[in-house]
């Protein structure tokens, strides 16, 4: 809040310089006012802190990305997208702290809310069809590989992918993990005569 106070504060004092300049004929100033009047400006649109944590994510520094993102205190006053990529980036860092369930939870309110890049919502796709396949829900895992496979028109993730498919094709169904938690792991023995 006092960051948004300042920013205010900062805005206010940019326009009125420039409105002077051009008022008093200083029209060089003013042109370069007009800049600095944006960038204020672009601030209220953009976040510093998820620009940070997302370039540190993209990086692969996950401790300063971590630090960024719990530097933002309010994300649900912020702009939608925004939003959604600090939902995208919290599910993505701390998949193994909140649990598969909220991880899910996070991530499909991200991509609902609707990522920027078709790269994003690739990666965001295959890690919630992870979490589906580490769930058991095999077939949900599978249209979700697809629709990250048809989002990455670059080929980045084209070998996550081919990987999470083979997982999945020597993946264990529902039932069979069910039967393995009825019987706490244990394969039956055929009995010796």
């Amino acid at each position: 809040m006092t960051g948004f106070i300042i920013r205010c504060a900062v805005a206010a004092f940019v326009l009125f310089i420039n409105v002077y300049s051009f008022y008093t004929g200083y029209w060089g100033w003013g042109i370069v006012l007009i800049f600095v009047t944006a960038l204020v400006g672009l601030s209220f649109f953009r976040n510093e802190n998820m620009i940070l944590a997302l370039n540190q994510m993209r990086v692969g520094n996950h401790e300063k990305a971590h630090k960024f993102l719990k530097r933002i205190s309010r994300p649900d006053l912020m702009p939608k997208k925004q939003h959604a990529y600090v939902l995208y980036l919290k599910a993505m860092l701390g998949t193994q702290e909140l649990g598969f369930a909220k991880s899910e939870q996070m991530l499909r309110k991200a991509v609902a809310l609707g990522l920027r890049t078709a790269q994003d919502n690739s990666v965001a796709r295959l890690h919630l069809a992870g979490i589906c396949a580490q769930t058991g829900r095999k077939n949900e895992a599978t249209t979700l590989l697809a629709e990250a496979k048809k989002l990455d028109k670059n080929g980045m993730m084209k070998e996550q992918i081919s990987t999470m498919q083979k997982q999945l094709t020597m993946s264990v169904s529902k039932n069979q993990m069910r039967m393995a938690q009825m019987h706490k792991g244990r394969v039956k023995t055929p009995k010796m005569k």
